[in-house]
């Protein structure tokens, strides 16, 4: 029987061919190649930041929304006043907890911002102002959720599914928003502009009740998709057979098309919100998490809020006043001096907190409205 050295094994795996005998050293030598490789890919910059820290901030998102969608609401039910405030609360504390991350970590060096601003003070702003804007959005929620006829026990499901593709829309939406505004520094120009024009437009022109029967994403679905009439529980899609063949086929149901109007609309929605938190910050970073964040809790305040939305009519008029604020800051920045950031936070909670206090005051006398509940 022959003896072989100490210094040296016999290793099969997918590291090395099978039956070589490689040195202990040469071996630690490529686990150490292996893990230098690794922790310099998750420290690859993107976007401004490393890889490692959009991975982390995902990772909690998914973990929040898989727990939400499959555990707490896996059954059909519908979600309560006091469930939706209570879970409204924890995603409220989650964004909050966060806040003090980024706040605590810009405070000792950990993060640094793309632009110089307080990285704390520009979450926390962005935060409040999508916060707010999103609240109009539930109004809209729930005329689509009228229009097709969802029931309150399946409309969370859809709307837990709803943030996922949000997360990923306003991924784009920023991306691109970050990439021009990086290539393009009059860009924010236009921004301010455009922010200052809605404002105005906000404040002056009377608002009108969107006609869903005539959106024209439900139009080109319809013509284009097969669709049941009625409902399946909370399933997006069913298979039946054709009418025309006899054929089992893949239908639609009338909660997928509910599901891609309200993504829709969120989109459009970003396109006021988006250009807003660039005007306080042009950290991707910072301005993806404070989009994500305050849309996160929205889907389970949706509940909550739905029955009361109209009691926050005068709200519009703080947002537009915001609107009109951080595009003029745009401006007062690039050709004046930077605006100290607290005074940005200060004037936008000053704001939401009177617009929703003067709206609550003001139709205090006004009943309860419906959820939009088939």
């Amino acid at each position: 029987m022959s003896l072989r050295p100490l210094s040296t094994t016999t290793v099969a795996g997918p590291l090395w061919r099978v039956g070589k005998t490689r040195d202990v050293g040469t071996i630690v030598l490529g686990l150490k190649n292996r893990y230098q490789i690794m922790i310099d890919l998750l420290s690859y910059a993107f976007l401004g930041k490393p890889l490692w820290m959009w991975g982390a901030f995902l990772a909690v998102i998914v973990t929040l929304m898989a727990f939400d969608l499959g555990v707490l609401h896996r059954d059909e039910k519908e979600l309560g006043v006091a469930e939706s405030l209570w879970l409204s609360a924890f995603y409220i504390s989650v964004a909050m907890a966060f806040g003090g991350y980024i706040w605590w970590s810009y405070e000792t060096g950990r993060l640094i911002t793309e632009d110089g601003t307080h990285a704390g003070i520009a979450y926390f702003t962005g935060f409040f102002i999508e916060k707010a804007l999103s609240i109009d959005n539930v109004f809209v929620i729930s005329l689509i959720f009228g229009f097709f006829a969802i029931p309150p026990k399946y409309q969370y499901r859809a709307l837990v599914w709803g943030i996922l593709a949000v997360i990923i829309l306003r991924g784009i939406m920023i991306a691109l928003g970050a990439a021009l505004v990086q290539q393009y520094s009059w860009v924010l120009y236009i921004f301010g502009a455009f922010l200052v024009a809605t404002g105005i437009k906000m404040l002056v022109v009377p608002e009108a009740d969107p006609d869903v029967s005539k959106n024209p994403v439900v139009r080109f679905l319809r013509k284009r998709m097969r669709v049941t009439e009625q409902l399946h529980g909370q399933k997006f899609f069913v298979r039946q057979p054709d009418p025309a063949t006899g054929k089992m086929v893949s239908f639609a149901t009338p909660l997928f098309l509910a599901l891609i109007v309200i993504n829709v609309a969120d989109l459009i929605f970003a396109v006021d919100s988006v250009p807003a938190i660039f005007a306080i910050t042009t950290d991707t970073f910072i301005v993806y998490t404070a989009n994500i964040m305050a849309i996160l809790g929205l889907r389970a305040l949706y509940f909550a809020l739905a029955a009361m939305v109209h009691r926050f009519h005068y709200l519009k008029y703080a947002l537009a006043m915001i609107l009109v604020f951080i595009g003029l800051k745009i401006f007062w920045n690039e050709l004046v001096g930077k605006l100290n950031p607290a005074i940005s936070l200060g004037v936008t909670l000053a704001l939401i907190a009177g617009g929703i206090i003067y709206s609550l005051w003001k139709t205090r006398d006004e009943p309860t409205a419906g959820t939009g509940k088939a």
